[in-house]
């Protein structure tokens, strides 16, 4: 045994480590906090005796082309009270050709022993590092150690038992009945089995159920998948024994973030003396975990045992059927209505618009100049009007976050005038499940929706005009669709190099701080006929801006980005800015290269350009590690306030290119709609 396991280290996948002698090629950054080898323990830690923030470990460089799984043996230890502040274990990917580091998984947790975290990573073409960041926060006693890093080919679910952390299965303890790991020829344990699956040997493990302590009827044992970390579907297969003597009701559910169970599999057969295999198509668009649990009704029911879980990217059954995909039920209206289409016996309800750049009428949410639907665009204010967009048809039994862009233009109070209602078409019923509340503001803003129905259905958005006060104005834009809750997907980790401004002001720093530099905030600003009405990203978040009025014109603000990783090939930099009013100076974002004195400009806009957010595209290179910086000049009057959001860095060459890099004031043709 002891041969065996020594066997075993010497075969240590590449970026799996037990730090035993070494660090097996991972290194840390000297610019930050020491790690501190334990040989003897095997383990490597960093903790708060020395001054400093973190830790960062980064793994040798790696490389696979099929899914592999991270599986992170750690503890998070403190001996104060709850800190608000807490010390944090971030697992990052870092990718080759990217600026920024993706975080995949983030834990605060403090235990008494260790815990296991499972990370599946998905096949990909490109080489990279793993990075463990140790973040220190507020507590002065607080340690992190790592046990090992293990990286094996194949999916965080799979599992043949034979280690001892289980591929970070649990069972849910119960008093009475509770999953057990068999079998390893321990004499002492209960196993009721000769063998076990994956070696056919007495050596092998397994997990088991027995239903010797069940005191009460219906009682129940669970074991608890790690939860999926990526999209997956295909088949699930295992090996189970199950012999009973009253009833066993042996049963496999999904489980979702928000604690829904669906049930994908239950046991048909009375007995199975020998391994049954078990394969049942599995769909995990958003993360999931698998419970398999076994309800006894009395203490000689008998027994359940599990081994051997594997999945494969292919069904099971034969179906070939493409699995959906969301972006089809979303649109911008760049281009037409998408898979979106109007009912003609309505009459024309919507209509396709654009507005030119202009100083009196908002533009499209996605670019500012394109184009958005419109509801009784032609001011015919006819009472009873009604206009119907459906979408496409949505598979049943999904878990939908539907999320668009609305803005309302009119006179008074116009709730109800826009509503979305889910149409399911077996049944030809509409349920309301969204209706427009506030009055009308004319700012672009974001509403989501979470929906789950059995049956297949189709979105329906709705506007209506009951009498010629209640018309205004009703525009839709950028509506989109994606799988899971949308709770479910707030919780998601960050887009790396993603900037909205809503919590902080992520990777930006600001040269000096004072009333003459950037400032974060939400609403309107202060000084009318300037700046926007409120933020790009959701209508009632925060942007970046300069307060006019608190400046003297030519004065100067800053923000700069903290350095970031140069890389080979061409970058894309998206952002929005806002520069309304007719005292309007200067935006101009710059490139700065590490150890270059000199600034190249990059783009540039001077004076007023529209009362809308427009999108700006930047597409630069640098192979050495650079910072962008956005500099705000004022203009000659306070009605100059300029402000800037939702910016997006992206590796690769920007899929559009905007003609104009540097240019001055906006074009003669205001207020123009375009049918």
């Amino acid at each position: 045994l002891a041969a065996l396991s020594l066997a075993g280290a010497a075969l240590l996948s590449p970026g799996s480590c037990a730090f035993e002698d070494s660090a097996c090629g991972y290194e840390w950054d000297y610019a930050h906090l020491p790690w501190a080898l334990h040989g003897e323990g095997h383990y490597i830690s960093v903790d708060t005796t020395y001054e400093g923030e973190k830790a960062v470990l980064s793994s040798p460089e790696l490389y696979s082309e099929e899914w592999s799984c991270v599986r992170l043996i750690y503890q998070i230890a403190t001996t104060s009270e709850a800190s608000p502040d807490p010390a944090r274990l971030n697992l990052y990917l870092r990718q080759e050709g990217e600026s920024f580091d993706r975080l995949l998984w983030s834990a605060k947790e403090t235990s008494d022993s260790w815990l296991i975290a499972s990370l599946d990573l998905m096949n990909s073409t490109k080489k990279y590092k793993i990075v463990l960041e140790g973040e220190m926060g507020q507590d002065k006693s607080a340690s992190i150690a790592v046990f090992e890093i293990k990286i094996t080919p194949g999916y965080c679910i799979e599992c043949d038992f034979e280690e001892n952390h289980l591929c970070g299965f649990v069972n849910r303890w119960n008093p009475n009945v509770n999953w057990f790991v068999g079998g390893g020829n321990i004499r002492n344990s209960q196993s009721v089995l000769p063998k076990d699956h994956t070696l056919n040997s007495e050596l092998g493990h397994y997990m088991y159920v027995d239903s010797v302590y069940v005191k009460h009827f219906q009682e129940v044992a669970q074991l608890i998948s790690p939860k999926t970390m990526a999209p997956m579907s295909g088949c699930l297969s295992f090996y189970y024994q199950l012999k009973q003597e009253s009833s066993i009701v042996f049963t496999v559910y999904l489980r979702d973030t928000s604690g829904f169970y669906e049930e994908i599999w239950k046991t048909d057969s009375a007995l199975s003396a020998d391994w049954a295999l078990a394969e049942v198509d599995f769909d995990a668009p958003y993360p999931m975990e698998v419970i398999f649990e076994v309800a006894f009704n009395s203490a000689k029911g008998g027994y359940v045992a599990l081994d051997d879980i594997s999945f494969s990217p292919v069904y099971c059954s034969n179906q070939t059927g493409t699995p959906f995909n969301p972006a089809e039920a979303g649109c911008n209206f760049e281009e037409d209505l998408c898979n979106f289409y109007q009912d003609h016996k309505d009459g024309p309800g919507w209509s396709r618009v654009k507005v030119k750049r202009n100083v009196y009428r908002a533009g499209d949410h996605t670019t500012g100049f394109g184009y958005y639907l419109l509801a009784n665009t032609k001011f015919t204010s006819q009472p009873g009007y009604i206009g119907r967009l459906y979408g496409p048809t949505l598979p049943g039994n999904l878990q939908f976050c539907l999320r668009f862009y609305y803005a309302l233009y009119g006179f008074f109070k116009m709730s109800g005038t826009l509503a979305v209602y889910i149409f399911e078409e077996n049944h030809v019923v509409q349920e309301k499940i969204w209706s427009v509340l506030d009055s009308p503001k004319g700012v672009w803003t974001q509403a989501e929706i979470s929906f789950k129905k059995p049956m297949p259905c189709k979105v329906v958005f709705v506007s209506w005009c009951k009498s010629f006060w209640d018309c205004g104005l009703v525009a839709l834009d950028d509506v989109s669709l994606s799988l899971g809750s949308c709770q479910a997907a707030d919780l998601l980790l960050p887009n790396p190099g993603e900037c909205t401004f809503e919590k902080d002001e992520c990777m930006f720093t600001q040269k000096k701080r004072g009333r003459g530099s950037w400032h974060r905030r939400r609403g309107p600003t202060p000084t009318s006929y300037t700046g926007p009405k409120g933020d790009h990203t959701t209508g009632v978040g925060y942007y970046m801006y300069i307060e006019a009025s608190n400046m003297v014109y030519g004065q100067r603000a800053y923000l700069v980005s903290r350095s970031l990783r140069g890389t080979s090939g061409k970058q894309c930099l998206t952002f929005f800015y806002h520069m309304y009013g007719g005292g309007t100076g200067l935006l101009s974002v710059y490139l700065k290269k590490e150890g270059d004195e000199e600034e190249i400009p990059l783009w540039r806009r001077t004076g007023e350009q529209s009362i809308s957010w427009l999108r700006g595209l930047i597409e630069y290179e640098s192979d050495r590690n650079y910072q962008i910086i956005f500099e705000a000049i004022r203009g000659v009057s306070m009605r100059s306030d300029t402000a800037i959001d939702d910016i997006l860095f992206q590796a690769g060459p920007c899929l559009e290119v905007e003609e104009i890099q540097f240019a001055s004031g906006y074009p003669d043709s205001l207020n123009e709609i375009e049918y």
